[in-house]
C-alpha cells in the first residue's frame, strides 16, 4: 500500500482519552463484506500452489486429528463465526488462521511439534447456547489457544470458560471497552473501541455534524461504541439528540422492522445518524430511505460497514461513510489469503474483514510458545505480549524470522499486516489503524482514508 500523509484531523478530544489520530491517504480499498455462510466442509488435508499467481507459496490445510491436545502440537481453535449475522466475518477469520498454521508447518512448526487448527461456530448473541457448546467442545480439546470470538458479547459469553480452565483466548474482532484487561487469559488484536469510537465520532464531528441521532442495538458491542462515538461528539461541542446512553432508545439484536425507531430519531431533528447494529442494518436503511432522509448523512462502522450491492437499490448509501478497525492488508497478504482460502475453504474471499487480526493473533500465540518453550496455554499466557514487543525487542516481520532471533536469545517485536502495536497491560493493542470507508453508487464500500491511533 501506497500511504502518504495528507492531514491532521483538528483536535476534538478534550475530555477524551489521549489518543493520536493521522490522516493518511490509502486510496480505494477491494474489500466487499457479504453476509454468507462459510460453514461449508473443506479437504481435511490437501495443499496447493496458490491460484492468484503472485505466489510460489504452498499452502496446506492442517485441521486437527482426533486426540491431539497441546500436550504433542500447537493446536489452534477457533471460536469464530460459521453462522449468524457476522457469518460474513467466518471466512476471512478462518483464512488468517489457516494461512497462519500452514506458514508455521512450513517453518518447522513450533520447536519440532506440528500446528493444527479446530474450528467451531460461535454463532451470534442471538442465540448464546451455540457458542456455550462451542466453548465446552474446545475445552475439552486441550487447545494450545483459542482465536476469537468476532462478536464481543459471544467473547463475553465464554471468556470464563476459557479463562477458568487456563485458555488463552485472542480474538481477531473484539472491540467493546469492557473486555480490556477482563483477564489475563483474554487478549485482542483488534483495537478497543475508545480508538475506533474516537476516530467515527471525530470524523462526524469535522464534517460538520453537531446534533446527531443514533440508532442501536442493545449489545455490549454497540452501546460501548456509542457511548465513545458519543463522548467525542459532545467534546467538540455537539449534542446527542435521539439514542444517547441513558435514553432507553436502544432496539434489541435481531429486531426486523424499525418503522418507529426511525420516526423517532428523525422527530429529533439531527443533522446526522449512526447507525450501530450487524444485520438489522439491512431493514435499518431502507426504513430511512422510505422517511426521506438524506442517506449521505448516515455514518456506520464495523459491524455493518459492508458492501450492500446486493441489498438496496442503486444509489441508496451513496455518500454515507463507515469506520472499520484495522490496517487495510497489502495486496500481497490480500493474495496469501485467498491462496490458502480457495485450499482451505474451496474458495477465493470477498471480504478480508479481520484476516490480518486472525492471522497475528495465531503467529503471536506460536511466538509465545516458541519463547517460553513449549505449546501449553500458561506459557502463551506467560509470552504473549513479550513478542509483540512490551520488551522493546527486534522488529521481525515473519514467523521464521522473528523464530531465528529468538533462537538467539533475542527480545522480538513481532510487526505483522494487522499494523497493531505491542500488547499493552490491559491485554489491548497500544495502537491500530481504523479505516475510513464511503459508499460509492453502487452501495459499496470503498477505503478512503486511514487513521492511525494509540490507547
Amino acid at each position: 500500500m501506497n500511504r502518504s500523509t495528507t492531514a491532521t484531523w483538528t483536535k476534538l478530544m478534550a475530555g477524551t482519552a489521549a489518543l493520536g489520530f493521522v490522516l493518511t491517504a490509502c486510496g480505494s480499498s477491494d474489500e466487499s463484506p457479504d453476509a454468507k455462510d462459510s460453514s461449508s466442509s473443506s479437504p481435511s488435508a490437501s495443499s496447493s500452489e496458490s491460484a492468484s499467481g503472485s505466489t510460489d507459496e504452498t499452502f496446506t490445510n492442517d485441521k486437527c486429528k482426533s486426540g491431539q491436545t497441546s500436550a504433542d502440537t500447537f493446536k489452534v481453535g477457533g471460536i469464530l463465526p460459521l453462522t449468524g449475522n457476522l457469518a460474513y466475518l467466518g471466512p476471512p477469520e478462518i483464512a488468517g488462521v489457516g494461512l497462519a498454521v500452514s506458514e508455521i508447518n512450513a517453518a518447522g512448526g513450533v520447536d519440532g511439534a506440528k500446528a493444527c487448527h479446530d474450528i467451531q461456530d460461535s454463532g451470534d448473541s442471538t442465540d448464546m447456547s451455540i457458542s456455550t457448546s462451542s466453548a465446552g467442545t474446545l475445552v475439552a480439546g486441550k487447545p494450545s489457544v483459542v482465536i476469537g470470538a468476532a462478536s464481543s458479547s459471544v467473547s463475553l459469553n465464554v471468556v470464563d470458560t476459557f479463562a477458568d480452565n487456563k485458555i488463552v483466548e485472542v480474538s481477531p474482532a473484539n472491540t467493546a471497552v469492557d473486555l480490556s484487561g477482563y483477564s489475563p487469559y483474554y487478549f485482542r488484536t483488534a483495537p478497543p473501541d475508545g480508538i475506533q469510537g474516537n476516530a467515527l465520532g471525530t470524523l462526524i464531528s469535522t464534517d460538520g455534524y453537531t446534533k446527531v441521532a443514533f440508532l442501536v442495538f442493545n449489545d455490549t458491542y454497540g452501546t460501548g461504541l456509542r457511548n465513545a462515538v458519543q463522548e467525542t461528539i459532545e467534546a467538540a461541542g455537539g449534542q446527542v439528540v435521539y439514542g444517547g446512553k441513558g435514553d432507553g432508545d436502544e432496539f434489541p439484536a435481531g429486531q426486523t422492522t424499525f418503522s418507529s425507531e426511525v420516526s423517532g430519531a428523525l422527530a429529533a431533528k439531527p443533522d446526522a445518524i449512526v447507525v450501530l447494529a450487524f444485520d438489522e442494518t439491512k431493514q435499518i436503511i431502507p426504513e430511512l430511505a422510505s422517511q426521506g432522509w438524506d442517506m449521505s448523512k448516515v455514518y456506520l462502522s464495523d459491524g455493518n460497514t459492508a458492501d450492500y450491492s446486493k441489498d438496496f437499490e442503486p444509489g441508496t448509501l451513496e455518500g454515507a461513510q463507515g469506520t472499520i478497525p484495522g490496517a487495510d492488508p497489502d495486496a500481497t497478504f490480500k493474495d496469501r489469503l485467498n491462496g490458502w482460502a480457495e485450499v482451505g475453504e474451496g474458495k477465493p474471499l470477498s471480504d478480508y474483514a479481520y484476516g490480518a487480526e486472525s492471522y497475528d493473533a495465531t503467529i503471536l500465540a506460536a511466538l509465545a510458545a516458541v519463547k517460553g518453550g513449549d505449546t501449553s496455554s500458561e506459557t502463551i499466557q506467560q509470552n504473549f505480549a513479550d513478542v509483540s514487543g512490551a520488551t522493546d525487542g527486534e522488529e521481525c516481520t515473519s514467523y521464521a524470522d522473528c523464530v531465528a532471533l529468538l533462537g538467539d536469545g533475542k527480545e522480538i517485536k513481532y510487526t505483522g499486516p494487522s499494523g497493531i502495536g505491542p500488547i499493552d497491560d490491559q491485554n489491548d493493542p497500544s495502537s491500530a489503524f481504523v479505516g475510513i470507508f464511503k459508499y460509492n453508487a453502487d452501495n459499496k464500500n470503498e477505503l478512503s482514508t486511514s487513521v492511525e491511533g494509540s490507547k
